[in-house]
């Protein structure tokens, strides 16, 4: 009793009543046969010793024995295992015979080490075990706590293979396979086996009631050891058959990712191809060849006309492999000419930096070409006002005026501002949304240009009416109170600094940003957008429309939205991030990193409702004024419209259905399709407008469909689809 308490600190009696509470196994708890497992402790540790009958310097003795036993008892049940399972190369399949050949060798040299009597042996012995076991637990067969791979992983390490001396013919077997054997590591868990497994604290306990009623004079038998390498050869069999099971899917997977062919794979390899006989034909070794050069250069003249402009492999003629393998044998010639690599990679180094430096210069030149063709006319566009125009001033006045000019100031019909130069978008927008009208007599168009397109615009709704709508066209000239100093945009727009940014050659290098150099925010009736209550100062709401939009449905609905008091309802564009406030302005300015949010969602022109009661009463044209001041210098934000009416609405804007509007049309050829057709609006808003050239194919025929190409005017000025 003394020294059990010396030794763990603990009386017996407490020891006996320890509660063993939850076992952790493989990282799960569970919870033990609490009954077996203290009748294990009470039979092999506490009554052995609670019987002995020493003095006290034999229990001085036994104490540190003991003490030196359970130190040792420690290092090995927990240092053993933690060096048996991080040895990357002592991989092996775990299966409970080979458990209890592990467990047979250690508790074996314990025994010669410290155990001179064969009963302190078997009860050690069974301690022992007790904790092995429960180290090899039944479900992973891992120490607890230690990081592992899932039993499915195979990993790819040398495997050290143990051959008998004692069986011949299984050392012949295993030598044979050993190849094979050693380019794997099977999984540490074998689930099969592991699910028949006994539990370890029953196994045990029955063990260790066997062994202490058997005779003290018992000893270990010398059949034992070859036994243990038999078994040993028998499990290395096992896993080598296992691998032998293993390998046809293996083999089968390496040969499945082995045949994945590229696409169009012909066609990158000659593309490969001539890289480098250009990098051959640019080495000095190559050039001191002349032979070798003829070869190759007529090698690539005919690879090329063999690819031409082929993308795919389809594209390429029935001799492209012929020639390919023509290309492969000179270029064997040319790595045995110049075998340096060193110089072959400087080269493609070289090559590199100025296939990037010329797309660079590329994709510059293709950004202002496409600013540039953006702003021009087309010749047709170009001739449709001037023929239009010239019949309008054939007309008497009488057939000058349009019908129905009593409807515009009726707050009972619905009503749309529409701000362009371009007869052609503008009839589109007008035919679309008429097309699409529940009641097209309610609804009625103020259309607004300038001195220029004034007469073509006129001529062409007089010539083409839409239907039952009513039609208003004024010129901007006419608003004599838009002047510059009632307008600070009018001001600016006129400054000699402002021209010379627009029209300069040299800033256009120099400006990144080249969309803000597009001449349209040069035009006044980009701006009127922000004068709505003075064009219509009877007006009570209006929907105002860019000429870049087609309409897909009716429209009227958006006169019954609630705006809940603010100024504009418009569609939200916060879905991509380059829509947010901080893309707009200049938050570095601490005029706006003060007032505004840089996250806050920005919103789209091209379709919104404005109630211009409320404009009035909270007087957003004197905001758009005070703002427009202090951008005097573009230090808040470049020039447009958006970047304005942001601020000016701030916290005035009321979101609408994302089903009104859809953009994108003029710059992203990936809008969803099934937005375009659920929406109400579509907008060409980018570059690429419907009319031009350059506008995306797939989106050009939902804004075609409104245009008569047969009209006798379009004809005329060779107005094509």
């Amino acid at each position: 009793m003394e020294t059990l308490t010396l030794a763990f600190g603990l009386n017996p009696e407490a020891l006996a009543q320890m509660d063993l509470g939850m076992f952790l196994l493989d990282g799960k708890e569970v919870e033990p046969n609490v009954l077996e497992f203290d009748r294990v402790v009470r039979t092999l540790i506490i009554a052995p010793l609670i019987s002995l009958d020493l003095d006290a310097t034999a229990k001085t003795t036994t104490m540190v024995t003991f003490r030196n036993l359970v130190l040792f008892l420690l290092l090995l049940t927990v240092a053993a295992p933690i060096l048996l399972y991080t040895d990357p190369s002592a991989s092996f399949t775990t299966t409970p015979s080979s458990k209890r050949d592990f467990l047979d060798e250690v508790t074996a040299l314990v025994s010669i080490i410290l155990f001179p009597s064969i009963d302190v042996f078997f009860k050690v012995y069974s301690f022992l075990t007790l904790f092995l076991i429960q180290s090899f637990n039944s479900d992973g067969n891992h120490l607890n706590l230690l990081p592992r791979e899932s039993p499915a992983v195979v990993r790819r390490d040398v495997v050290g293979v143990v051959y008998s001396t004692q069986d011949s013919d299984s050392s012949r077997r295993q030598e044979t396979r050993g190849d094979q054997f050693s380019a794997r590591v099977l999984s540490a868990t074998d689930d099969e086996t592991q699910s028949q497994t006994v539990n370890p604290i029953q196994q045990v306990t029955d063990a260790a009631s066997k062994v202490v009623d058997k005779p003290s004079d018992m000893h270990v038998s010398a059949d034992t050891s070859q036994a243990r390498e038999r078994m040993h050869v028998q499990l290395i069999q096992k896993a080598t058959e296992k691998v032998d099971e293993q390998e046809p899917k293996d083999s089968g997977a390496e040969k499945e990712r082995g045949n994945v062919v590229m696409p169009d794979a012909q066609v990158r390899h000659l593309k490969d191809q001539l890289i480098r006989a250009k990098v051959y034909l640019s080495l000095p070794a190559a050039k001191a060849n002349p032979h070798f050069v003829r070869e190759l250069r007529l090698r690539v003249k005919e690879v090329q006309r063999v690819v031409l402009d082929a993308s795919k492999d389809s594209d390429l003629p029935k001799n492209a492999v012929e020639k390919l393998k023509a290309m492969e044998q000179t270029l064997a010639k040319g790595k045995q000419i110049q075998d340096d690599c060193s110089t072959v990679v400087k080269k493609l180094r070289a090559m590199l930096h100025s296939a990037e430096e010329q797309l660079r210069v590329h994709k510059k030149q293709t950004m202002f070409l496409t600013q540039l063709t953006a702003k021009t006319i087309p010749k047709g566009l170009h001739c449709l006002p001037l023929r239009l125009t010239s019949d309008y001033y054939a007309l008497n006045s009488s057939e000058q005026q349009f019908p129905n000019q009593e409807k515009l100031e009726d707050n009972q019909l619905y009503h749309y501002a529409l701000f362009s130069d371009n007869v052609l978008a503008a009839s589109v927008v007008v035919n679309s949304t008429v097309t699409n009208a529940k009641h097209p007599s309610k609804h009625v168009f103020h259309i607004v240009t300038d001195r220029l397109n004034y007469a073509a615009m006129r001529m062409w709704f007089l010539n083409n009416p839409p239907g039952k709508a009513t039609i208003q066209v004024q010129n901007v000239e006419e608003f004599t109170w838009l002047n510059s100093s009632y307008s600070p945009v009018l001001k600016q727009l006129s400054s000699r600094s402002m021209i010379d940014y627009y029209f300069r050659a040299h800033h256009t290098n120099s400006d990144a940003n080249l969309k803000f150099r597009n001449p349209k925010y040069l035009s006044i009736l980009n701006h009127l957008r922000f004068y709505l209550p003075e064009i219509f100062p009877k007006l009570s709401k209006v929907l105002f429309l860019d000429d870049d939009i087609v309409v897909q449905k009716d429209l009227s609905g958006l006169w019954s939205v609630d705006l809940k008091g603010n100024v504009n309802g418009a569609v939200e564009t916060c879905g991509e991030s380059f829509h947010r406030f901080d893309r707009y302005l200049n938050f570095s300015n601490p005029l706006i990193s003060k007032n505004f949010d840089p996250r806050a969602c920005g919103w789209a022109y091209g379709m919104n409702v404005f109630d211009l009661d409320e404009w009035k009463r909270q007087n957003i044209t004197e905001v758009y004024h005070r703002w427009q001041n202090l951008n005097q210098d573009r230090e808040l934000w470049k020039l447009g419209t958006l970047p304005p009416g942001l601020i000016t609405f701030w916290k005035r804007t009321y979101p609408l259905e994302r089903r009104w509007h859809v953009l994108g049309l003029g710059y992203n050829p990936s809008v969803n399709q099934r937005d375009i057709e659920r929406a109400a609006v579509v907008h060409y808003n980018g570059n690429l407008k419907p009319w031009l050239e350059i506008g995306l194919p797939k989106y050009r025929g939902i804004w075609s469909k409104h245009v008569d190409y047969q009209h006798v005017y379009l004809r005329e000025c060779n107005i094509n689809p």
